[in-house]
């Protein structure tokens, strides 16, 4: 079965099955969702800001901003790997 990397707000990375995700989004906020969605992207795209903005559709000033907002609220933000 294949994993999925979820980067969680505050208790650290988790696994989560294709099955689980959507059990996962029942009774999350909007902004949860989202949040989790550009964690993901970002994690995926190895932290690199410009790819995940395009992924996601957003500008890389509103990705940024995004991210700044979810660091000062003390979430884990993927960091750029080379």
């Amino acid at each position: 079965m294949t994993t999925v990397h979820v980067a969680a707000s505050e208790s650290g990375a988790q696994f989560l099955a294709p099955n689980q995700i959507v059990p996962m989004l029942i009774g999350a906020t909007v902004d949860e969702v989202e949040r989790e969605l550009v964690l993901q992207t970002l994690a995926r795209c190895d932290g690199n800001r410009t790819r995940a903005a395009r992924v996601l559709g957003l500008s890389v000033r509103t990705l940024r901003n995004k991210i700044r907002i979810y660091a000062a609220s003390g979430i884990d933000v993927p960091a750029y790997q080379d």
